[in-house]
């Protein structure tokens, strides 16, 4: 099993994330990001755009178990972070949460 925060924090000092919903919903409806997380309790009209247009671009989403705010604690900012995209995964495997299940299991 992945360490999720410490793979976000090294994504983001490595590699390039975009936060927030409204630039993830831009970015997956250009195909142009790696992986998609959403907060739990992000809006509803976000997270269901984002999934629909995920779906259609074949992204990966991940949906975070905790809420926004501790999304946001995760990414170092003070504030809610309700959804962020992957682009560019740097030195992180972040990606591995969205691999063969098998994987991640041994």
């Amino acid at each position: 099993m992945i360490n999720l925060e410490r793979e976000i924090r090294t994504a983001m000092r490595t590699g390039k994330i975009v936060i927030g919903s409204k630039q993830t919903l831009k970015l997956v409806r250009f195909g142009k990001a790696k992986l998609v997380i959403i907060a739990s309790n992000a809006p509803e009209e976000y997270r269901e755009d984002i999934l629909h247009y995920a779906k259609l671009s074949n992204i990966p989403v991940y949906i975070f178990p905790g809420n926004s705010w501790d999304l946001g604690a995760i990414c170092g900012k003070p504030f809610m972070v309700a959804a962020l995209s992957i682009v560019d995964p740097g030195e992180s495997n972040i990606m591995a949460l969205v691999e063969k299940p098998e994987e991640e299991e041994e």
